[in-house]
């Protein structure tokens, strides 16, 4: 990565301008108007959220996954967050009256038909080592828009990757798997509920228009301290742990060749 820095003669700026290392000549960043225009950008969107996700919910019982659903077809993208906003504000002032401090992530999905929906991620931070159990009545009320559905991510080690199988990933079905293969789409497999399934890696992307923010978080949740060691120090770390994601990327430029191997473990679960 450190030979790849050197050899790139491009630096960017700003958000809106880069430098030509090579020639000196500055130029600007081409802005698309929907966010189909930059998947890149919005792929380091969702692998940041995966980052933020697993640094702060690990499947323990004290942490739910609830989807906020309407009952009609609701394409506002500002009342979809003032409607949160009510929703989150109800909810707290009942829950942690009984159970103590809750810190939520929420993540926004869209559907192809133009309905959004939010995942809301939830910890009970006072309940570390207890399993929270909410009537899902009583938050379908709270949020008075149509329909709730609470998941428990016990058992769940990944829960970024989990997460990401609804929010940029489509489920490869009969009527679609046509289209996959002809594009050649990449497909990948994921744990849903204590099932495999298989998704179009990405086949959500197109959806989400430019510029809107993807989440909300609480004050709690914080993004993980990175650190730079050598692999054999890392492997110290994690000791015999296995890892619950690995991925290998092979990169090449003129007469460089290198492969990345990116491996994720959850350090909170299961003793380790």
């Amino acid at each position: 990565m450190e030979f790849m820095n050197r050899t790139n003669h491009i630096k960017k700026l700003d958000k809106e301008r880069y430098v030509n290392l090579k020639t000196g000549e500055v130029g600007e960043f081409k802005q698309g108007e929907v966010r189909s225009d930059s998947f890149n950008s919005l792929r380091q969107t969702f692998k940041k959220l995966r980052y933020l996700i697993n640094n702060n919910y690990t499947g323990a019982g004290n942490e739910l996954h609830i989807t906020l659903t309407y009952a009609e077809n609701m394409q506002d993208t500002k009342r979809l967050y003032s409607d949160f906003k009510k929703f989150i504000k109800k909810f707290r002032y009942k829950y942690e009256k009984e159970y103590g401090s809750i810190d939520y992530m929420t993540v926004v999905e869209p559907q192809e038909r133009g309905a959004w929906h939010h995942h809301l991620l939830l910890r009970f931070n006072d309940k570390a080592g207890s399993k929270i159990f909410i009537p899902n009545d009583e938050v379908c009320e709270i949020w008075g828009h149509g329909f709730t559905n609470i998941h428990s991510l016990s058992g769940v080690d990944n829960i970024g990757a989990y997460l990401s199988a609804y929010l940029a990933d489509v489920e490869l079905t009969s009527e679609n798997i046509h289209g996959a293969v002809v594009g050649q789409k990449e497909i990948k497999v994921v744990e849903v509920d204590g099932q495999e399934k298989k998704f179009i890696k990405g086949g959500r992307l197109h959806l989400y228009p430019s510029g809107m923010n993807l989440y909300r978080k609480s004050k709690g949740i914080q993004m993980p301290e990175r650190q730079e060691m050598k692999y054999e120090d890392i492997k110290k770390v994690v000791g015999s742990a296995e890892p619950n994601y690995t991925k290998q990327i092979v990169v090449e430029q003129d007469d460089f060749t290198n492969t990345i191997t990116y491996e994720q473990y959850n350090m909170k679960r299961g003793g380790q």
